[in-house]
């Protein structure tokens, strides 16, 4: 029986695309934020008051996510569980953003927003691909990590 799998395929586009949701999903936020809900973002800074505009997030996200993936990345190669580090990784890095836009605030509307902005972007960041492609056929395309096959030398 011959089992054929399809060639691995790159998780650079998935990646990417969920970067890209990242950025829109902050953008989106920022919208409903300002327009609907009509919330000044404003954050104290060292020089004075600061409001938080779309550049800012659309940088701040994007910036986030290419991070993210970079981290994921470094995973993948030196951790023997890279997606369940990831996962704990960047939840971590969630919950210490938090801390930003809580001390950071001038009003509770404008804390509210922005942690719903971090949370946005947390999320959609959260769901970044692992970089294993599934393979048909027996054993699923895994290797098994077992006891090395002992060399034998010549004359021994």
């Amino acid at each position: 029986m011959t089992t054929t799998s399809a060639p691995p395929t790159s998780p650079r586009p998935r990646r990417a695309s969920v970067v890209l949701g990242a950025v829109l999903a902050a953008t989106a936020v920022w919208a409903v934020l300002r327009q609907v809900g009509g919330v000044d973002l404003a954050v104290a800074t060292a020089s004075g008051p600061a409001a938080v505009g779309l550049p800012a997030v659309v940088l701040t996200a994007l910036g986030a996510g290419l991070a993210g993936w970079a981290a994921l990345v470094g995973l993948e190669r030196w951790t023997r569980h890279p997606h369940r580090t990831w996962r704990v990784l960047a939840g971590s890095v969630l919950a210490l953003s938090l801390l930003g836009p809580v001390t950071t605030a001038l009003s509770p509307a404008s804390a509210g927003g922005l942690v719903a902005l971090h949370v946005a972007v947390g999320a959609a960041l959260l769901s970044l691909p692992s970089g294993v492609a599934a393979v048909s056929g027996p054993g699923g395309g895994r290797r098994r990590r077992g006891r090395r096959a002992r060399r034998r030398w010549p004359g021994r």
